[in-house]
């Protein structure tokens, strides 16, 4: 048997989901090791054979950002895991080169999870905008972090990797992917992309979403349900006036062939063009490990960034902000993203001016300005994100509609925690980020491995057992533990500095 295929004859069902830990993991402390053997058995039973479910209760398919930050924890434990798991969602990206939101699991009874196939009708209604044939996905898509998950993926374990013709199997793709958020959704024209539905950015209850769901007419509480009230308390759920607002704008755009355009809703959010950005310099070092020149695609975040400053940063809020593209008095918004109605600042819209979580992402950006970054530190520590909380909350803590419990309105997120962890260490704050990764780790094993908690008190708030909590945690846990002689997973500090100057 070639090498190639000894590399990939292994069994995707065998009975444990992870590679036996290291010596080094072994001969570690004790809870050491019981931290990383928790974290992999949930993970072991949110496999499904080829991809792993945030929940088995309350998210029984494969979502898209899930799946690439668990295949960031899931490299520690089976980089081939880790290749699968990218590699099955994106055999569901569609002929234009969205990815969907949910990659539906045809065994799961369609009253599990709301909204279900028979609602989003992919195969007919997304057959204009290529939408496959042979498996049931949603039309939405969500913040594209798959670039850097492959490319983290890749540096586990490179032999694998290449053997496999991991990259260039999933190069391809994800270029398409970046390709339609870069020229089908720029809806503003300022070289941002846009979302058209709070799910797609990921943070589907923020407040900062309060003021365009506003216009939307939700649909009838009789013509769903919702399966969510199923496995989590109401109290910490979207309220049924939102989320019979969700209902309607996801069932006009189905209805619209998912064609995009400027719709009821269309924002730009500080969130979702930085992971394109991270995604634009990873894509770059994917092409130079193929062979192929990064430049280009270095140049473009640059780009990007320089845009992202310009069209979102607040320099008093000292934060990234959303821009509401429908925002202003006549809400209207011109091809070239040029809007001239008074209460717009002539970009496009009008910016939100509600902090949240996601504005302080961007702060992971090797090419943000210095100052920038400082201010965004200075935010995240600040009265508003940093006073007396365990975890970074996704809201204002000074806020009128902060709320410690309810989703994506003040509660703490593991994936946001770690992405801003990554950010301090990016921008050389070397304290703080292992005093993030400290807490992260510590919250997460002790909340079950929790959806999301309390920012003050680390309690566990909607599903336990969660996907990213556990493989994020597991990532943390293994960055920190690495002995600093040894070849790491992640690439050099100093390298990531400098992704945008190779």
């Amino acid at each position: 048997m070639d090498r190639t295929a000894q590399l990939t004859s292994h069994a995707l069902d065998r009975g444990i989901a992870y590679d036996p830990p290291s010596a080094r993991a072994v001969t570690g402390t004790g809870a050491r090791r019981s931290l990383h053997v928790r974290a992999a058995q949930v993970l072991d039973e949110n496999w499904t054979g080829s991809s792993t479910v945030p929940s088995r209760s309350l998210y029984p398919h494969q979502w898209s950002w899930d799946s690439a930050f668990i295949a960031i924890g899931l490299r520690h434990l089976s980089p081939l895991r880790a290749q699968t798991e990218l590699e099955t969602l994106l055999a569901a990206q569609w002929g234009d080169g969205r990815i969907p939101h949910i990659v539906f699991n045809p065994s799961v009874p369609l009253d599990a999870y709301f909204p279900s196939p028979d609602f989003w009708r992919s195969s007919t209604a997304g057959r204009a905008a290529g939408a496959p044939r042979t498996v049931q996905t949603s039309g939405i898509v969500q913040p594209p972090v798959h670039a850097l998950a492959a490319w983290l993926v890749h540096l586990a374990d490179p032999g694998l990797s290449r053997a496999r013709g991991f990259l260039a199997g999933v190069y391809p793709r994800l270029a398409a992917w970046h390709r339609y958020l870069l020229h089908r959704r720029d809806l503003g024209g300022g070289g941002l992309a846009s979302v058209v539905h709070p799910w797609e950015q990921g943070m589907d209850n923020s407040p900062a979403w309060d003021a365009p769901l506003a216009r939307v007419a939700p649909a009838p509480a009789r013509s769903f349900r919702r399966a969510d009230l199923d496995h989590g308390a109401a109290e910490d759920r979207p309220t049924d006036l939102d989320y019979g607002r969700y209902v309607r704008l996801a069932a006009d755009y189905r209805d619209a062939g998912y064609a995009d355009r400027t719709r009821d809703f269309a924002v730009e959010d500080p969130a979702f063009n930085a992971l394109l950005i991270a995604s634009e310099h990873a894509l770059a070092r994917i092409a130079r490990e193929l062979g192929a020149p990064g430049t280009a695609r270095h140049a473009r975040a640059e780009r990007l960034t320089a845009a992202l400053v310009d069209r979102l940063w607040d320099p008093e809020k000292e934060i990234f902000l959303c821009r509401d593209l429908r925002g202003g008095t006549d809400g209207e918004v011109g091809t070239d993203g040029a809007d001239g109605a008074s209460g717009t600042d002539g970009a496009g819209g009008a910016l939100i001016p509600e902090r949240g979580v996601s504005g302080l992402v961007p702060l992971l950006l090797p090419g943000l300005p210095r100052e920038i970054a400082a201010a965004l530190v200075r935010t995240l520590d600040g009265p508003h994100f940093g006073t007396g909380t365990r975890l970074v909350p996704s809201y204002d803590l000074l806020g009128e509609a902060f709320d410690p419990h309810r989703y994506w309105r003040g509660p703490a997120w593991f994936n946001t925690g770690w992405l801003l962890e990554r950010g301090l260490r990016e921008h050389g704050e070397r304290e703080r980020a292992d005093a993030l990764a400290e807490a992260v780790v510590r919250t997460a094993d002790a909340s079950g491995f929790a959806e999301y908690v309390d920012p003050y008190t680390g309690e566990a708030c909607g599903a336990t057992g969660f996907g990213w909590t556990a493989a994020l945690a597991l990532d943390l846990h293994h960055q920190r533990h690495a002995a600093p002689h040894s070849t790491s997973h992640e690439e050099p500090h100093s390298e990531r500095q400098n992704l945008h100057k190779s």
